[in-house]
C-alpha cells in the first residue's frame, strides 16, 4: 500500500493553483472541470509521477470551521519536506509569504509554518 493522493482544502482553486505552483513550486498535474469546481492536482517537480496534492474546494459545511479551528490553534493542515527549511523560508519570504513560525530547530528536525493564503497553515520540514 502507498499514498498516491492527498488533499488540502482551499477557499479558491484559482488562487490556490497560483500559490502552490508560482510560489511553492509545485507543477499542475491534473485539471478536470466538475461543474463549478475542478479536480485539480499538483505534484512535486522532482516526482512528477509521485503523490498528487488535490486542491480541494472547502465547500463541505464542516470544512471551513475545521480549517478556522486549526489556524486559530496554530496547527498546520499538512507538511511538506524541503532540503533546507532556512533557505526555503528565505526564498518564500522574498516572494511575500507570511510565516507564523520562523524556522525552528527541534532536535533532529527543523520546521517552519506558513500561511498558504487559502485558509491553511502549512509546515515545511527537514531532518538533519
Amino acid at each position: 500500500m502507498r499514498i498516491n493522493l492527498t488533499s488540502v482544502l482551499v477557499d479558491d482553486q484559482a488562487k490556490a493553483l497560483r500559490f502552490y505552483t508560482e510560489v511553492l513550486g509545485f507543477v499542475k498535474r491534473t485539471e478536470v472541470p466538475l461543474g463549478e469546481h475542478r479536480w485539480l492536482t499538483v505534484v512535486s517537480p522532482d516526482a512528477p509521477d509521485g503523490v498528487e496534492l488535490l486542491l480541494e474546494p472547502d465547500v463541505h459545511p464542516a470544512a471551513r470551521p475545521f480549517k478556522r479551528a486549526l489556524v486559530a490553534d496554530g496547527i498546520p493542515y499538512t507538511s511538506f519536506a524541503v532540503d533546507d527549511v532556512h533557505a526555503e523560508a528565505e526564498r518564500l519570504r522574498a516572494l511575500g509569504v507570511r510565516f507564523i513560525q520562523e524556522p525552528t530547530e527541534m532536535g533532529p528536525v527543523t520546521t517552519a509554518i506558513l500561511d498558504d493564503t487559502c485558509g491553511n497553515l502549512i509546515q515545511i520540514t527537514h531532518y538533519t
